[in-house]
């Protein structure tokens, strides 16, 4: 994985105000952290073990 270093930090920042306008990217930046927030509240979630497993596709029902 490559370095970033600043010079390339704000190139990739001028290619999003270029790409996505000024305006909207305090609107991406919450859909992002929303995103990162419930991705890893989904990771520390325990799975429901109280649903029944899922059907096989041996035998479908006609």
């Amino acid at each position: 994985m490559p370095n970033l270093g600043a010079p390339e930090l704000i190139l990739i920042l001028l290619i999003v105000i270029i790409v996505f306008g000024a305006g909207r990217l305090p609107e991406i930046g919450s859909a992002l952290g929303k995103g990162i927030r419930d991705f890893k509240k989904g990771l520390q979630e325990e799975p429901d073990s109280s649903k029944p497993p899922a059907q096989s596709a041996d035998n479908p029902k006609d």
